[in-house]
């Protein structure tokens, strides 16, 4: 069941070094948000902390409430592992566990949830690479290892990993930045599938990417060097490439900046 996230007053940190600041947005539920803007400006940093991978970095830690529904993410009795468990992560570079099979890479999350039974984990595995539209090309190979697929289909054996343990959000940070063209559309076309199940947000540094593939598109900017980034406007993405209502906005889109 696809799940709304509520970002507000976000402040990101490493250390006491503040990262990002002051965020609040909200990503709706069977939706596809891009996060856009410069290098530097954050955009990843938020993304980890909505699943709160941001905490794996030594230091990194949160001011302010992300709420699943009206879950908070944060609250002292939430489990940082339940809360990955709820909302995955599929990474800029495909990282398939390279000593494991096709089969058991898709099945890895179910196993450490404690699945056992061969019949309903081989059922899993089936449909979630059907969901990431990886089953036809893979069907007859699946004991062979992860790692000798293409680096396209690496990237969707990370999705169907990520999806098989049943998520309300899908997060990907930049996840075809690594990838040919070709690989770049399916992985496109499959977002497009995705969002009908999950809640999808995207890191890209790809405009045009960001107007093809997403419904809501969020800038983020560096007030100055040194500064934290901050979210600068997020709207629909139609409105934010043909009529933002920030200059900087416009400024980015258009390449006069960034």
């Amino acid at each position: 069941m696809a799940k709304r996230i509520d970002v507000k007053d976000l402040d990101i940190y490493y250390g006491k070094f503040k990262a990002v600041e002051g965020v609040t947005m909200t990503v709706e539920p069977r939706s596809v948000t891009a996060f856009i803007g410069p290098s530097g400006c954050g955009k990843s940093t938020v993304l980890r902390t909505l699943n709160r991978m941001h905490e794996v970095i030594p230091g990194g830690h949160v001011d302010g409430k992300v709420l699943l529904d009206d879950q908070d993410l944060y609250a002292p009795n939430m489990d940082p592992v339940a809360v990955r468990r709820m909302i995955g992560m599929v990474f800029q570079r495909p990282n398939p566990f390279p000593t494991m099979s096709i089969r058991d890479n898709v099945a890895a999350g179910l196993k450490l949830n404690g699945m056992k039974n061969k019949k309903q984990l081989d059922e899993v595995v089936e449909k979630s690479l059907k969901g990431a539209n990886l089953w036809n090309e893979v069907k007859d190979r699946l004991d062979k290892p992860g790692a000798g697929l293409s680096g396209g289909q690496q990237q969707r054996l990370c999705i169907a990993r990520a999806i098989a343990v049943s998520p309300q959000v899908l997060l990907m940070d930049e996840p075809c930045s690594a990838l040919d063209p070709i690989s770049t559309l399916a992985i496109e076309d499959l977002i497009h599938e995705l969002k009908d199940k999950y809640t999808v947000v995207i890191v890209t540094h790809n405009m045009q990417q960001a107007a093809r593939v997403a419904d809501n598109t969020a800038f983020f900017n560096l007030a100055a060097t040194g500064k934290p980034g901050k979210l600068v406007e997020m709207n629909t993405t139609q409105k934010m490439f043909n009529n933002p209502d920030e200059k900087a906005t416009e400024d980015y889109i258009s390449g006069r900046f960034g």
